[in-house]
């Protein structure tokens, strides 16, 4: 059974650089026919796309992470890195790893990890 796992600082100060790890365990992903993708979601609001990395490596940002987001992927590690400059309040959220297997017909979601931007 295929697994998420996101891991994160939790508690970033304004400013600061924010880094995420997402590991895959278990069960199998076809990632040369895969996108890895970033989602987060703030209190009382819908999610939103941070970024998503496709299969050959090119990457999608959300509207307002273009500039100071970065998405990157490693397969045989299983596993899909963010980083984002400059955080500030506005980007507390929980942050969830989103994975579309389009060989497989498969989705999964990680149980997302809380990320607090303050002082």
């Amino acid at each position: 059974q295929v697994q998420l796992q996101e891991s994160g600082p939790g508690l970033v100060k304004p400013s600061q650089t924010l880094s995420l790890t997402c590991t895959v365990s278990g069960g199998s992903i076809t990632t040369s026919y895969s996108t890895w993708s970033w989602i987060r979601q703030v209190r009382g609001e819908e999610r939103e796309l941070v970024a998503r990395i496709f299969s050959n490596g090119h990457a999608d940002y959300g509207e307002s992470m273009v500039g100071r987001v970065t998405i990157s992927r490693d397969d045989m590690k299983r596993t899909v890195y963010l980083q984002m400059k400059g955080v500030n309040a506005e980007d507390t959220a929980v942050y969830f790893c989103y994975i579309e297997d389009e060989f497989r017909g498969e989705k999964f979601w990680g149980k997302g990890t809380l990320v607090t931007v303050s002082e």
